[in-house]
């Protein structure tokens, strides 16, 4: 494929295996204040959305409440992440040979600046990223492309040099909006044929960016 001069990522379903970590916390947080009892299908087909939004999606206009609701989600999270937090096959090799040749790799992800950097360390994989860009950067998110032009921004790069690697719609929205190519990560929860775009590239493996 392509030789980009930057890489950009998503972090849930594309580099980590966050699914069941994200599950049980939405069970969790949700039932716990509303007594709410959401299926795995209903959480997932939400992912990539900013948790304050998706808390809202299940349990309306929390209000004041949206603070005290976020932060039992996070403090529970933290609690449990490393029984269920994953990292993907090739997903360390190939972000160090990318980064081995002098990549700009970086992240867009609807995942909190705490989170992100908890679960990047935990696989000794931050050191390979550069620019992070996530809800709290953009007051706009995906599938808009602003989180993807800050980033473009942060490097100094072009968009036709730039690749976004994700799992969702609302990467490919974000990536094609914002005029860059998109690589569409199929060993994710979502499928290629349900999304309503094509990506540039749809890939079987990460270490496909290394051929």
């Amino acid at each position: 494929m392509k030789d980009y001069k930057t890489y950009l990522f998503d972090i849930d379903g594309t580099l980590l295996d966050t699914m069941e970590l994200i599950y049980q916390t939405f069970h969790y947080s949700c039932n716990k204040y509303a007594g709410l009892d959401l299926d795995r299908e209903t959480v997932w087909s939400a992912v990539g959305i900013p948790l304050d939004t998706q808390l809202e999606m299940y349990l309306g206009d929390l209000g004041d409440d949206l603070k005290k609701v976020f932060n039992i989600h996070e403090d529970y999270q933290r609690s449990i992440y490393q029984e269920f937090l994953k990292i993907f096959p090739g997903v360390r090799e190939t972000l160090g040979a990318l980064f081995a040749k002098g990549k700009g790799l970086g992240v867009v992800t609807s995942r909190t600046m705490p989170s992100l950097m908890r679960y990047l360390s935990h696989f000794d994989i931050d050191q390979y990223f550069s620019v992070f860009i996530t809800p709290e950067c953009s007051d706009k998110h995906k599938p808009e492309p602003d989180p993807v032009l800050l980033a473009l921004e942060k490097f100094g790069t072009r968009p036709e040099e730039t690749l976004f690697l994700g799992d969702a719609e609302v990467d490919i929205l974000s990536g094609s909006r914002a005029g860059v190519d998109t690589a569409f990560a199929k060993w994710g929860p979502n499928r290629l044929e349900d999304l309503k775009i094509p990506p540039t590239w749809d890939l079987d493996s990460i270490k496909e960016l290394l051929s």
